[in-house]
Order: structure tokens, then C-alpha cells, then sequence
């Protein structure tokens, strides 16, 4: 069975108590600092190629990593410049990921009208008239599953890889069970 393919994660940590953006904002050349429009601050590393944002309260959102190395690797870059510049942050902190985005090949065409008969009207939302994808919500592990009849198939909501690795066999065993899926 081919693996899921990590295309996004979204972690959160604590940097400090609070950040002044505005002097962040002059520190960092390629910063985007408008607050009449959202109150933190965006900061994009090109490598590894991330987007930070940078709120009052001290809190850090990463987004765009395709694993926890890339996280880390991003919020060191940052750490980094803000100590230099003097300013009082956490060095080593906590990362919470949020979310996790995967795509996975089931490796086969699916018929999306029986799986949505085959699945359960409940933990299925499938209206094609508005839109060709599946939406199925599993729930151990908590994950959205996308699926398209190419059998392409888009995750959402894991906060591991083992969340993403027990959802695609999960699907894999009830599309199979169903006989839509060998």
C-alpha cells in the first residue's frame, strides 16, 4: 500500500508573553504588517518554504511545512532573528500541530454514488451538482477524507502521521468490505 503524502501542516506554539509587531515589523525586511487588515504579522521563510504568523499575545502559527522538522526548522529562523534583535522569547517551544493535510491514490476508480449509498448518509456529504468531491468524516481517528472517483483522495484534520497512515487504512477497509474497492 503506497504512503499518504504530507502536502501541509499547521502548528501553533508560544513564543513569548507578548511580541511588539511594529518594531518586528521594521526588523524583519519581508514582513507584512497591516494591522487595519489582520492583526498579526505574516512572515514567508523560503526555505524550508513556510509562512509565519506573528500575533500580539506571543502565539505563532507555521503553515506550508510538509513535516514537525520543517516546523522546527522555521520557528529557529525566527527564533533566532528576534533574540539577536534582543527581544525575550522561548527558545525551545512546544509545537501543537493543528492540522495535517495529505493526499493518497486509492489506486483504483471508485463509483462516488455507492460510496456515498455504501458509507452512511450520516458520515457522508456528497452533492455532485455542487461539487465532484465526497466528503467523508471519520471518526477514530477525527479525520476528513475528500475522495474524487479518480480515486484520488485529499485528508484533513489528523495531527499525526499515524493519524493520516489509520485513516487511509480505514477507508481502504470499508471501501473494501463494501466491495468498492480491492
Amino acid at each position: 500500500m503506497a504512503k499518504a503524502k504530507v502536502e501541509n501542516i499547521v502548528a501553533s506554539v508560544t513564543l513569548a508573553e507578548e511580541l511588539d509587531l511594529t518594531a518586528i515589523s521594521l526588523m524583519l525586511d519581508s514582513a507584512e504588517y497591516e494591522p487595519e487588515q489582520f492583526p498579526g504579522l505574516i512572515y514567508r521563510i523560503k526555505k524550508p518554504k513556510t509562512a509565519l504568523l506573528l500575533f500580539r499575545s506571543g502565539k505563532v502559527n507555521c503553515t506550508g511545512a510538509k513535516n514537525v522538522d520543517e516546523v522546527r526548522a522555521s520557528l529557529d529562523i525566527v527564533i533566532k532573528l528576534l533574540d539577536d534583535a534582543g527581544m525575550a522569547v522561548i527558545k525551545n517551544p512546544e509545537i501543537v500541530v493543528q492540522n495535517m493535510v495529505a493526499v493518497y491514490d486509492l489506486g483504483a476508480e471508485i463509483d462516488m454514488n455507492s460510496v456515498a449509498i455504501s458509507l452512511g448518509l450520516e458520515r457522508v456529504e456528497y452533492e455532485p451538482e455542487q461539487f465532484p468531491g465526497l466528503v467523508f468524516r471519520l471518526t477514530d481517528p477525527k479525520v476528513v477524507a475528500l475522495l474524487f472517483s479518480s480515486g484520488k483522495v485529499v485528508l484533513t484534520g489528523a495531527r499525526s502521521n499515524e493519524d493520516i497512515d489509520n485513516a487511509v487504512q480505514k477507508l481502504r477497509d470499508e471501501l473494501t468490505a463494501v466491495g468498492l474497492l480491492r
